[in-house]
């Protein structure tokens, strides 16, 4: 292993509690029509093929309703905010990965307004510390097609069986795999010190 490929959603960041309640409060929705709804067309935003407000229109014409221009803003801001609430353990490891010369990567869908914001916020100048960044709305491909996998290996100048993947989604873990790369299902970090150290990935790396 001489890289580690980190998704970022439930992985570096994990959902702003507040935020999402506040979204349930402007649809007026139950959490299994809100989620269902929320994850419907989200590839597609993922991709880029629309933005936030194309993305709630479509989400409020799943739900029968009309949002008006005030609530997609207050709907758009409310997203930012529940995915751009990083984990510290999980940065302060990674930047220890870094500074002991492994080579680090984000492979993430990711939708333009919470990478705009991202990239806008000084909070997240820990950013630059990577290695290569692979954003699925840059690039009009998302995981788990083996495109955006492929890519960033390349990226990294290395082939896949040298790159360790760390997705919450079981799906793209076997994406990942079948194109030849190495894969954990995140879940915590105990969990994961416990699945690398399985794999003898631990020798020689700082802990989290």
């Amino acid at each position: 292993m001489r890289a580690i490929i980190f998704d970022y959603g439930e992985v570096i960041c994990h959902r702003n509690q507040r935020a999402w309640h506040d979204m349930l409060a402007i649809t007026a929705l139950d959490i299994p029509e809100f989620e269902s709804i929320y994850w419907r067309d989200r590839h597609q935003y993922d991709l880029g093929h629309f933005d936030g407000v194309g993305f709630w229109q479509r989400f409020g014409a799943h739900a029968g309703r009309t949002f008006m221009p005030e609530e997609i803003r207050a709907l758009i801001d409310a997203d930012i905010r529940m995915w751009t609430d990083t984990d510290p353990a999980m940065l302060a490891w990674i930047a220890a990965l870094q500074q002991h010369g492994l080579r680090t990567a984000i492979l993430s869908n990711m939708v333009p307004e919470v990478l705009h914001a991202m990239r806008a916020l000084p909070r997240f100048a820990w950013l630059s510390g990577f290695t290569h960044l692979t954003w699925s709305c840059e690039l009009h491909i998302a995981k788990p097609d083996p495109a955006i996998y492929l890519h960033t290996c390349d990226a990294l100048g290395l082939p896949p069986g040298d790159c360790l993947l760390l997705d919450d989604k079981p799906e793209n873990i076997r994406a990942a795999k079948a194109v030849g790369m190495q894969g954990i299902q995140f879940t915590d970090i105990p969990q994961l010190l416990q699945d690398m150290a399985a794999r003898g990935l631990l020798q020689d790396l700082p802990l989290p």
